[in-house]
């Protein structure tokens, strides 16, 4: 069983300037989606961030919320948080992969998404992977969504410039010492 692995988890990222993170969760199995919500809150409320919390009716309606709050409002990051159980259709592969896809394309776009719907084979694994004291994949998740925003924070700070920069920002000239005078 996956929680008797050993794995690595990395120090919790700190911010100089607040952090607004939405969360975007299916209450489809809603005793599953609170496990997973109490996991994702408890992790942002540590890390000093502010949060807000949509429903969505299932999974696949996840990725296009995140896509229209990333136009139309100022969130740092995403938490997708929702459970599809394994059913006697093929219902169960469109879901689990065109809900992935679309949140792995927002991604690639440069959103900052912890991604936490479950993709399991029963019940019993959904009720592990989502409870807080368990495996708690709602915090990991909302983990890996503050891991981007610092890392895209990090990479806002650096500029590789588009066209001409001003003289001596980033290139010294023959027989300059400080990019400002010749010597």
């Amino acid at each position: 069983m996956a929680s008797s692995e050993e794995h690595t988890v990395l120090p919790r990222p700190s911010f100089d300037r607040p952090v607004k993170v939405l969360i975007v969760v299916s209450p489809y199995y809603s005793d599953i989606a609170r496990g997973l919500l109490d996991g994702a809150k408890a992790e942002l409320e540590a890390a000093g961030a502010e949060y807000d919390v949509v429903e969505m009716p299932g999974a696949l309606e996840i990725p296009t919320a995140i896509g229209i709050s990333d136009r139309r409002s100022n969130f740092d990051g995403y938490v997708a948080l929702g459970c599809v159980i394994r059913g006697e259709t093929t219902h169960y592969e469109t879901v689990c992969n065109d809900s992935s896809r679309a949140l792995q394309l927002l991604g690639l776009q440069g959103l900052c998404i912890g991604n936490g719907i479950l993709t399991v084979e029963n019940r019993a694994q959904a009720e592990v992977r989502a409870d807080p004291a368990g495996q708690n994949k709602g915090g990991g998740a909302a983990a890996a969504a503050l891991h981007l925003i610092a890392l895209a924070r990090k990479w806002a700070q650096t500029s590789k410039g588009i066209g001409f920069k001003p003289r001596g920002e980033d290139t010294l000239l023959a027989g300059e010492t400080d990019g400002n005078s010749i010597a």
